[in-house]
């Protein structure tokens, strides 16, 4: 099945937008001045030490799509894989809830409580960047158990950023690889689901109740979240060899 787009996907296309998107999150960031490690600290830090990256990153990515005419195999697959590993979402929706349960609400004042609904727009300028661009430029030549790895790894590979903006290597090297786990885990939701409509929603509000968590004082349900996180981590890297089995995603595109 082949698509009709502006741009034939190469690549090279998809590893320049990648670049592009790392460059400009980090250079808007570190302009800001305010270190990863003090971004939940107030809505003033979290929104120009992040929120603003993403704003601006989330109007160029749409242009660019606009620009290649990406939007539809960057969204949606042809075709849905088996539904069981869906349950790695599942779960992951379940330590999302956790996370909430456990914010200290209290703690919020309504600059940090918008700061940080901004924040919700990473599940969409991260996905589309590579659970959807890239992911789009590597099926024109690559198979899905590639299209995955590389996706996937540089979506974790992305926030050792956060070690050049006050992280600790130790506390940056961990989260890459936590975050390997997650983007699998939205990769599965990908697949499952045939849209990535659904990863950007998930992927947005999880890193929203991961940083309300760490602003105040977390409640006990934190470390069942936490907890339920790893297992869904775990259960994604070995269902993820099921939704790659058998799929035909390979983009056979033709430009007008």
């Amino acid at each position: 099945m082949s698509e009709l787009l502006k741009v034939r996907p190469r690549i090279w296309i998809g590893i320049a937008i990648y670049l592009g998107y790392v460059v400009v999150v980090f250079t808007v960031q570190r302009l800001s001045g305010v270190p990863y490690t003090d971004l939940a600290e107030s809505g003033s830090n979290l929104f120009f030490g992040a929120g603003l990256s993403l704003i601006i990153s989330a109007v160029l990515l749409a242009i660019t799509t606009t620009l290649l005419g990406w939007w539809r195999p960057a969204l949606f697959d042809r075709q849905r894989s088996v539904r069981w590993p869906i349950i790695a979402p599942i779960l992951l929706t379940i330590a999302l809830v956790a996370n909430l349960i456990s914010t200290d609400w209290s703690a919020f004042d309504v600059p940090f409580l918008a700061a940080a609904i901004v924040l919700i727009l990473v599940g969409f300028t991260e996905e589309l960047t590579t659970r959807g661009l890239l992911l789009t430029s590597l099926r024109s030549r690559l198979g899905e158990g590639w299209v995955w790895f590389i996706t996937t790894a540089a979506f974790a590979l992305m926030h050792l950023a956060n070690a050049l903006s006050g992280q600790a290597l130790g506390a940056t090297l961990q989260q890459v690889a936590f975050t390997f786990m997650a983007g699998t885990i939205f990769y599965i939701l990908r697949r499952t689901t045939g849209s990535l409509i659904w990863a950007m929603l998930l992927h947005g509000f999880w890193d929203f109740s991961v940083f309300s968590l760490t602003h105040g004082t977390s409640g006990p349900f934190a470390a069942i979240g936490a907890t339920i996180n790893v297992v869904a981590g775990i259960f994604a890297l070995i269902a993820v060899a099921f939704v790659i089995r058998g799929s035909n995603e390979r983009l056979d595109a033709t430009t007008r």
